[in-house]
Order: C-alpha cells, then structure tokens, then sequence
C-alpha cells in the first residue's frame, strides 16, 4: 500500500448559504464517507480543518506576512491521510469525497518512498 494526503479546497463562502438542516446532512456525508474510509482500512490519519489564519514565511529574508491568503479558489480546508494500493485507487476513493457537491476540488499528492 502506498501513502497519499488529499488537500481539500473549497471556496471559503460554498457552505454559508446553506440552512441548518443542509448543513447537518452534509456534515453526515462528510462523516459517512470519513467513516467507510475508516472501516475499510484506507484513512490513516484524519485532519483537522484549518483555520482560515496564519502566517507565511518567505525567501532568504524570511519575511512574515498574513497568510495564508492566496486565490480563494486555492485555499487549503483540510486534509486526510490515506493508504491506497496506488494513485489509480486513491483517485476513486477520493470521488466519493462530498466537497465536489460545492465544485471543490481534492488535490492527491503521493509521499515519496524514501
């Protein structure tokens, strides 16, 4: 099995025009599909959301600025840790995955075997 981490990008605003009752049922799918994952020996690690702060340090200077603020389209939500047998399985256990309902994007990235 090798290792991957999906990054999860959604526009920061695609949940806040939901009611209470369209939000709770996609937290559920949200924890369905985490808990599948889960049972079928896939997730190895579950992140946490990320705050929308932070820092950014960047180039020799090692300059500090707000951050992470780069296209919204590109924010960073969250991540997952996941086993797959190889990128072709992790790309179909990431379909599954509820950000695409507000056209979010999964971005897999494989470790390096070192």
């Amino acid at each position: 099995m090798s290792k991957f981490m999906y990054l999860f990008r959604n526009h920061q605003t695609a949940n806040q025009s939901m009611s209470p009752e369209q939000m709770q049922q996609h937290v559920k799918k949200w924890m369905d599909w985490r808990e599948t994952l889960e049972k079928n020996g896939h997730a190895t690690e579950f992140g946490q959301r990320l705050d929308l702060t932070g820092k950014v340090i960047k180039g020799k200077a090692k300059s500090v600025t707000d951050g992470p603020y780069v296209e919204v389209k590109d924010f960073v939500q969250g991540y997952l840790l996941v086993e797959a047998k190889d990128m072709d399985q992790a790309v179909e256990l990431a379909k599954g995955c509820p950000i695409f309902e507000n056209d979010g994007t999964v971005e897999i990235r494989p470790f390096l075997s070192v």
